[in-house]
């Protein structure tokens, strides 16, 4: 069934980190102003001091601005009331509404909130609150996005739910409402798929990690500017790390100095993961010497000293380290070398699957080989999980008994006399 369009272009209403100053910014002003709802500004500036409170993480940040700024652009604009008008009908309304917005609210590609232009933040008139995505196998075969085909996983509507309650109940404090509209909606998973079991997470099979790594490797030891390819891969498998935890991100750059041993001389790796949270993961041996062999290559001494500001992965041009497109575009080079030898080797299944993995999974494929060998509290700890509970998802020994007990399971019984 394709999506009704809509007569209401929604507008951003909230740029980067770095440009949310102190004042409104005179256009967004403007733009609120036009949309003629009660308190809309008041609503505006608590929403912006909610989301400030958040700019540690950038993860964090983009995440709630997402799931926020759909809500309020619904609200203000479809459903023409104020934050403080809303009630539970109405979130359940704009939870049905979300999982069939407009067409025009939907775009086929990511693309900035704003645009400077003539000395000012402008907001980008190709922006649109949803994005439809297709896969990467699908993308190479020059398949493109639809609008129509949009879709919000289960996954999607659990973070929204998240997200609101967290912003009505920071509004609660502000003494801006009195009751929480999403802790009264009892009846939530009318809205989200159950689920039997965990599904298994998505991961490079062995094989598959054996053909990447030793690839770029191979690649490594005849051209020495793949040693910063084989450094980030090593990375990615040997400490878990999630992109965000290697790229440049606004207030941090990763550096050499985030290497350093404690005083028995145990090498640990400081980060700075999930709500702005610094943990410590421990270095194995094969990532002191992955470190110490991409020291070498760029004319550095093997071992970083304390302290040492020297970005870690660092660019061919220019100063500073990568950015999370840098890093995603690197890995994908892995991933293509890989995939081309897979298919000399004639693993035309495992070159498929591997074809649509993403950054991603790496960190899944890294902590589903850690939980075979290692206490899970310890995998926890490194991974920056909050609970076990999490890590358990990477453990798919029941999954696999389930499958085994089922695979002789014959078509007619074994001691069936057929009478044909």
């Amino acid at each position: 069934m394709k999506k009704a369009s809509s007569k209401i272009i929604p507008k951003p209403l909230f740029d980067t980190i770095e440009a949310l100053d102190e004042e409104i910014n005179p256009v967004i002003l403007d733009y609120l102003n036009r949309l003629n709802t009660e308190q809309i500004q008041q609503e505006y500036a608590l929403t912006l001091e909610f989301l400030r409170s958040y700019a540690g993480s950038l993860d964090t940040f983009n995440a709630y601005r997402r799931e926020v700024e759909r809500f309020l652009q619904w609200s203000w604009l479809v459903c023409k009331k104020s934050i403080k008008a809303i009630d539970r009908n109405d979130i359940r309304l704009f939870l049905e509404f979300i999982q069939k917005p407009p067409r025009d609210w939907i775009a086929t590609k990511n693309v900035t909130r704003f645009i400077n232009r003539e000395g000012l933040r402008q907001q980008n008139p190709s922006w649109r609150p949803f994005v439809v995505r297709i896969s990467k196998a699908l993308h190479k075969q020059g398949v493109k996005p639809d609008t129509d085909e949009y879709e919000l996983t289960n996954k999607s509507i659990q973070a929204l739910f998240a997200v609101l309650s967290t912003y009505f109940t920071f509004l609660q404090q502000e003494t801006y409402l009195e009751v929480n509209p999403v802790q009264l909606i009892r009846q939530k998973n009318r809205f989200l798929q159950r689920q039997q079991s965990q599904k298994v997470t998505r991961r490079l099979s062995n094989t598959q990690w054996d053909f990447v790594i030793n690839a770029i490797e191979a690649q490594a030891n005849i051209d020495s500017d793949y040693e910063r390819y084989l450094f980030m891969m090593s990375a990615f498998y040997l400490l878990g790390l999630r992109i965000s935890e290697l790229a440049d991100t606004p207030g941090r750059v990763p550096k050499m100095g985030d290497f350093s041993p404690d005083k028995h001389d145990r090498w640990w790796f400081t980060t700075v993961g999930k709500g702005n949270k610094v943990r410590d993961v421990a270095v194995p041996n094969a990532m002191l010497e992955a470190l110490k062999r991409y020291r070498l290559s760029r004319g550095l001494t093997p071992l970083p000293s304390r302290g040492e500001n020297t970005p870690l992965l660092h660019k061919e041009r220019g100063r500073g380290g990568l950015g999370t497109r840098q890093i995603r575009n690197l890995v994908q080079t892995c991933f293509d070398k890989a995939i081309n030898k897979l298919r000399e080797a004639r693993k035309h299944d495992e070159s498929q699957d591997l074809a649509v993995a993403t950054v991603h999974w790496l960190r899944h494929t890294a902590i589903s080989a850690d939980v075979e060998h290692r206490p899970r509290e310890h995998v926890r700890d490194d991974a920056g999980h909050e609970n076990a509970t999490i890590t358990d998802r990477y453990i798919d020994t029941d999954r696999i008994a389930r499958h085994e007990s089922a695979k002789h399971k014959p078509l007619k019984p074994l001691n069936s006399n057929d009478p044909y």
